[in-house]
């Protein structure tokens, strides 16, 4: 049995074939960075909410990849507002 492979590009959204496929894959970058952050200082969701002055349901939201209603500039005042990975 012979299994075919297609080999994709380095955007999946393009590979998928979503008309907004670089700013998705911006966010889903910036996504993983506020994630990446939240583990690395060990918040709560409760804890993530109150420091990103955010509802939990956002929070919540962005680590299941459910991020196309926040804008590009939001996410990265999140970004901003953790500050460097690892500073508590």
């Amino acid at each position: 049995m012979t299994v075919a492979i297609e080999v994709g590009s380095t955007n999946v959204y393009a590979d998928l074939g979503y008309a907004d496929a670089a700013q998705m894959q911006r966010k889903a970058s910036l996504a993983a960075e506020i994630i990446r952050d939240i583990k690395a200082r060990h918040l709560t969701p409760n804890a993530a909410s109150e420091l990103l002055a955010i509802d939990q349901t956002e929070i919540s939201r962005i680590t299941r990849g459910q991020f196309r209603g926040m804008s590009e500039v939001k996410m990265l005042e999140l970004v901003a507002k953790l500050g460097p990975a690892g500073v508590q």
